[in-house]
């Protein structure tokens, strides 16, 4: 296993790779990626150093949870594996988020991965409602104690959600979309997180692909490809859906963006910025090929940013993307 950098996740113990490996796509709405695959890119992440895999319950309603199970049964070494829960509620609004429902989704976690305990569960961007319930984080509590858990996060949609799990003493991280096109955590969340001792792992870093400088007006994708199907909010937050940021929008601000990054891969020049921001535990791009993985990864091996590239890339927000996404996340 290379080395890459690592850094502590909040209070819980673990120390986790600066770049994780988000796996939504190994379950679904990314168009198909068979068996094969899946485990293709998740050896290549964990034999490129790659120590922190991020899941949750309903990506492929298990699927990614198992395929994750079967590539780490012949390794000694155990990433750290953080997964969700909270989506299988059906309704889904804050009454289902019952102590026997948590456990329940729980436990069925414990068997799609495989393990007694659970790394991390983090609450799977819920009704607002639930992150200011007591009842749910004295039920997480609880599952910490019987160590079916080892310890409990949140993932939000917005800074004021993130904010009010913060108020909570057992969260130990927040998962937020941060990207060059999403700022907004920068002002407020990211500073309170790391003065609570709360790691923060960043999501949607890429901006569903935005960031790569590879799509253009005409760019089509799978109809199962959420980039598709979710561009106005139709399945669920349009802001994890290119970060919020309209797409012809986003296309000529991208634009913009590969010529800031100069002669780096705008992809690991993206995820440079991400790690870069103080506060930030690790970044958890997806990837559905091996070739993105080592892209990916790669972005650790580069130098920060200088003061007039971050300069340029604050401009780009401002004149491009903050009227369109700062007010509402």
């Amino acid at each position: 296993m290379s080395s890459m950098e690592q850094r502590p996740l909040g209070r819980t113990g673990a120390d986790v790779s600066v770049i994780g490996l988000g796996t939504w796509q190994l379950g679904a709405d990314w168009g198909d990626v068979d068996d094969e695959a899946a485990a293709e890119i998740l050896d290549a992440a964990l034999d490129a150093g790659v120590t922190l895999l991020d899941t949750a319950d309903v990506y492929g309603d298990g699927r990614s949870e198992v395929r994750i199970r079967k590539a780490l049964a012949p390794r000694s070494e155990r990433p750290f594996v953080a997964t969700k829960a909270g989506r299988r509620a059906d309704p889904f609004e804050a009454a289902q988020y019952t102590p026997e429902n948590l456990r329940a989704w729980i436990d069925r976690s414990r068997r799609n991965l495989g393990v007694d305990t659970l790394d991390l569960v983090q609450l799977h961007c819920p009704p607002p409602a639930v992150y200011s319930d007591q009842r749910v984080y004295d039920s997480l509590d609880q599952l910490v104690q019987e160590q079916a858990i080892a310890a409990y996060g949140v993932s939000v949609e917005t800074v004021a959600e993130g904010l009010t799990a913060l108020q909570h003493p057992g969260v130990q991280s927040i998962q937020v979309i941060l990207n060059v096109f999403r700022r907004k955590p920068l002002e407020e969340l990211l500073p309170a997180a790391a003065r609570a001792g709360v790691g923060i792992l960043a999501r949607v870093p890429l901006a569903s692909g935005l960031l790569t400088g590879r799509f253009t007006e005409s760019t089509s994708f799978a109809p199962d490809d959420h980039r598709n199907f979710n561009r106005h909010g139709e399945a669920f937050d349009v802001g994890e859906t290119f970060a919020g940021v309209p797409y012809e929008v986003g296309v000529v601000a991208a634009r913009e963006f590969v010529d800031i990054a100069g002669g780096a891969v705008p992809s690991a020049f993206a995820l440079r910025w991400v790690i870069d921001q103080p506060g930030v535990t690790s970044v958890i791009p997806g990837a559905s090929t091996v070739g993105q993985v080592r892209g990916n990864v790669a972005a650790a091996d580069l130098p920060p940013l200088t003061g007039s590239q971050l300069s340029d890339l604050e401009r780009l927000y401002d004149e491009r993307i903050r009227a369109h996404v700062h007010d509402r996340w």
